[in-house]
C-alpha cells in the first residue's frame, strides 16, 4: 500500500508508474543491475532498459561502471523533491507572464460555478489570502471555524475587515456584527451563507447544506462583486440598528421581526 501511494505521488509529479517503481526500489536497495531491478520492482526485463534510459535522461538515476554490466543508483529525494521544486515555480512564473501577455485585458469578467465543498474551501483561502485592503464577510461559525487562520493572517497584513456572524460569534476578527435570527434565516434558505468581498474586486458566494453539498459561484464581473458587496453592507447597516434599537424594534415588528421581514407588506404589530 505504501509502495504503490508512492508511486502515486510519484507518477503526479511526472513520472510514468514504471518509472516510479523504479525509483522507489533503487532507493530501498542500490545499486542495481537491470536485470535485479526487474525484479526487485516488478516491472517486465523487456520494459525496464527502456525505463531505466528515460530515467537516466531525467537524471532521476545514475549508472555506475561504463564497462560490463552497469549498475544503477537514484538521485537523493531531497533533491529530487527541491529540483522538481524549482522547476515547477520556474515554469509557473513563465506561465503566469505568458498568459498575462495573451489575455490583456478582458472585456467580460465570468461567474464561475461552484459546487465541490472541497473546492469552495480552497476557493475562500485563496480570495482571504489575496486581500490587500479589506475584507467585506458574511459567515456561519461553521466556516468560520474552518476560516479563522485565514483571517487572522489578512489582519496580520493590515487588511480591514467587517463580519456579520449568524449566531454568537466564538473569536473576533476584525469588526464583528452578529445577526441574531439565524434559525430564521437557515429555515428560509436551507442552508448556510457564505460570502466573501475582497477589496471591492473579487467575490465569492454560496449556500451550504449539512450533507456538504454547495451551491456558490465565485467572479470578479463588477456587477456581481458590487450585488456581493452591497448585501454585507445593507446587513451591517441593519445590524448597527437593531444593536440601538433592538427593543423598539421588538415591540414594533414581533420578536424576530416577523413583520419587518415581510417585503411584500408593508406592515407592523399594529397594523398586521
Amino acid at each position: 500500500m505504501v509502495v504503490n501511494s508512492l508511486a502515486d505521488r510519484l507518477a503526479d509529479v511526472g513520472l510514468s508508474a514504471y518509472e516510479a517503481r523504479a525509483y522507489v526500489a533503487l532507493l530501498r536497495k542500490n545499486p542495481l543491475t537491470a536485470y535485479e531491478l526487474a525484479k526487485a520492482s516488478g516491472i517486465p526485463t523487456s520494459k525496464v532498459y527502456e525505463v531505466l534510459s528515460r530515467l537516466t535522461e531525467k537524471k532521476v538515476v545514475s549508472a555506475l561502471g561504463d564497462e560490463g554490466t552497469p549498475k544503477y543508483y537514484p538521485m537523493d529525494p531531497e533533491e529530487f523533491i527541491e529540483r522538481f521544486r524549482s522547476g515547477v515555480e520556474a515554469n509557473l512564473s513563465a506561465l503566469r507572464e505568458d498568459l498575462a501577455g495573451l489575455s490583456g485585458k478582458a472585456s467580460v469578467s465570468y461567474i464561475w460555478n461552484v459546487l465541490d465543498h472541497d473546492y469552495l474551501v480552497e476557493k475562500a483561502h485563496r480570495t482571504i489570502l489575496d486581500a490587500r485592503e479589506t475584507l467585506l464577510v458574511s459567515i456561519w461559525k461553521e466556516e468560520l471555524a474552518s476560516l479563522d487562520l485565514f483571517f487572522r493572517r489578512a489582519e496580520e497584513k493590515g487588511v480591514r475587515i467587517a463580519m456579520v456572524h449568524f449566531g454568537t460569534p466564538a473569536v473576533r476578527i476584525g469588526q464583528v456584527y452578529p445577526h441574531p435570527i439565524e434559525e430564521t434565516l437557515y429555515e428560509e434558505k436551507g442552508g448556510r451563507g457564505l460570502v466573501i468581498v475582497a477589496d471591492s474586486k473579487t467575490a465569492l458566494m454560496a449556500t451550504l447544506h449539512d450533507d456538504r453539498q454547495v451551491e456558490g459561484a465565485w467572479s470578479i464581473n463588477k456587477g456581481f462583486v458590487t450585488l456581493a458587496e452591497d448585501y454585507i453592507k445593507h446587513d451591517i447597516y441593519i445590524m448597527k440598528v437593531v444593536r440601538r434599537f433592538n427593543r423598539q424594534l421588538i415591540e414594533k415588528f414581533g420578536p424576530r421581526y416577523e413583520q419587518m421581514r415581510n417585503v411584500y407588506q408593508d406592515q407592523d404589530k399594529e397594523t398586521a
